[in-house]
């Protein structure tokens, strides 16, 4: 492994005031217990911490909340991809100097049709700008999300340009044919899968875990097959898994995982969302616990 991050990793929901401000210190909270319940790691900002409705200064200020709160840097991943270079590059610059494990890099998203050309200057600059050892990136392939994604030639030329920074990736792209042509032709990169349905298949091939949604309500159950995934019965725990994922994969994923978290702790403040995200309606909320419940 090139970096330092492995296990099981949450993209960590953001819980939100009624005024739609980050409830941080109910946020610093949730993370701590993350962690207690399972995760090796957390990924905050990443796609289900409702990461683009949160502003710059925003991400800033709940990240130096978290490290003085006695949540240990070297166990983040903050996601820290943004339009803008000068942006990430503030991002990133504030995780290495707080000692980040790492940080998890959209490609630039807004435009469409760019080249890999685009896609690699885009992240050295961002690298050469930082200009700080201590950083340590991995990038975030979700194409059905992005709609770009990271090439094998691009990550061909990131590691020859950035060997000790470049050190792994996300793979969020639901092409699992993909991320085995990563495995094959770059051994030494640090997997994640963006989903725990092929945590084992990860984990067989070498992968380091999984930086899953779902982590976010069963931490402890993704953490027992990444603990265990060369037991006998390892295919029957992934089945498991795979059962919570059905439960909720029909709804929209923020407001499906903060529903269970208000159910599951009689806590509605969970249920708040900024716009354009709004919760799922009743019929959805019930038919959605009622599978979430029967996958126990």
């Amino acid at each position: 492994m090139q970096g330092t991050l492995h296990g099981v990793l949450a993209p960590v929901l953001t819980p939100m005031n009624d005024d739609l401000s980050p409830a941080t210190e109910k946020w610093i909270a949730f993370c701590k217990q993350l962690l207690a319940d399972g995760c090796t790691g957390l990924a905050p900002f990443g796609t289900t911490s409702e990461a683009n409705s949160l502003g710059l200064d925003e991400r800033m200020a709940m990240l130096e909340a978290l490290v003085a709160a006695g949540v240990p840097a070297a166990k983040l991943m903050p996601g820290v991809g943004m339009c803008a270079i000068p942006d990430t590059v503030k991002l990133s610059a504030q995780a290495a100097r707080l000692g980040c494990g790492g940080v998890l890099l959209l490609p630039p998203f807004y435009y469409k049709g760019v080249s890999d050309e685009g896609i690699f200057r885009a992240v050295a600059e961002v690298i050469e700008r930082v200009g700080d050892a201590r950083l340590k990136v991995y990038v975030y392939n979700i194409p059905p999300i992005a709609v770009v994604g990271y090439s094998l030639a691009v990550i061909e030329r990131l590691l020859s340009a950035y060997p000790a920074t470049v050190v792994g990736m996300k793979d969020s792209s639901g092409d699992w044919a993909y991320q085995k042509s990563v495995f094959e032709a770059f051994p030494q990169f640090d997997v994640f899968t963006g989903s725990e349905r092929y945590l084992l298949a990860n984990l067989r091939l070498g992968g380091v875990g999984t930086i899953s949604a779902m982590a976010n309500v069963i931490p402890d159950k993704i953490r027992f097959l990444y603990d265990n995934y060369l037991a006998a019965n390892a295919d029957e725990v992934q089945e498991r898994l795979d059962r919570f994922r059905a439960a909720t994969r029909d709804y929209a994923a923020i407001p499906a995982l903060k529903q269970i978290l208000a159910t599951r702790t009689g806590d509605r403040g969970w249920l708040t969302l900024r716009p354009p995200l709004t919760s799922l309606d009743e019929g959805a909320t019930q038919a959605m616990l009622a599978k979430f419940a029967a996958a126990q």
